[in-house]
């Protein structure tokens, strides 16, 4: 299943140059510039307020977006950079790359864990910690996968998760080039606090014969 590419509203700008990108920061917008692919680079304009919601929800520059500018046709485009007012910290101008469906890109997709009542250390009270809610994947921009799946029948208590044991979607690869752990599957909290009490039992037992 392809995820949904969220969509970036802009303008074109009239004019360029820095007299255009301050009239458009005193207007409330965000100057900016698209460029690559097979086009000529394209000035544009982004409301602020829409633009720093989008920052302030995180992954900005490591997401796919589809980028709607009136009278021009939506383009596939990740942000390249961002700068900011070195005072206020807040975006004053902004670079976008138009993306082929064939691009590789990488970003930051989802994991989604499934069979919860089918795992063995679950049902004994054991606690599934996950460690990576989202791995960052190298994909084709024009196959993103909207989730990771990992199945967690048979799990049981004291189990790692490693990415190798996930069967990743077909094109993509991990950034990482480790085995690094997805979760794992925990005893239950009243089961490891008597572990530590049977444990200081046992040393109070050693210490009074030595």
């Amino acid at each position: 299943m392809a995820k949904q590419i969220p969509d970036l509203e802009a303008t074109v700008r009239a004019g360029t140059g820095k007299g255009a990108a301050r009239q458009a920061r005193r207007d409330g917008l965000v100057p900016g510039v698209v460029y690559g692919g097979d086009a000529e680079p394209l000035a544009i304009n982004i409301p602020f307020n829409k633009l720093l919601t989008k920052l302030r929800a995180g992954r900005f520059l490591s997401t796919l977006w589809n980028l709607k500018v009136e009278g021009e046709e939506d383009v596939r485009v990740i942000c390249r950079n961002v700068q900011r007012d070195v005072v206020k910290d807040l975006p004053t101008h902004i670079d976008l790359m138009r993306l082929s469906r064939k691009s590789r890109i990488s970003l930051f997709i989802h994991v989604e864990f499934i069979n919860h009542e089918e795992a063995t250390g679950l049902k004994k009270g054991g606690v599934l910690t996950v460690v990576r809610p989202e791995v960052e994947l190298n994909v084709v921009a024009g196959d993103i996968p909207d989730q990771i799946v990992v199945d967690l029948t048979g799990r049981d208590v004291g189990d790692v998760i490693h990415i190798s044991d996930i069967t990743l979607p077909s094109g993509a690869k991990t950034t990482i080039d480790r085995d690094f752990v997805i979760a794992n599957i925990s005893a239950p909290s009243s089961l490891r606090s008597s572990d530590s009490e049977d444990d200081g039992e046992a040393e109070e037992e050693v210490a009074a014969e030595e």
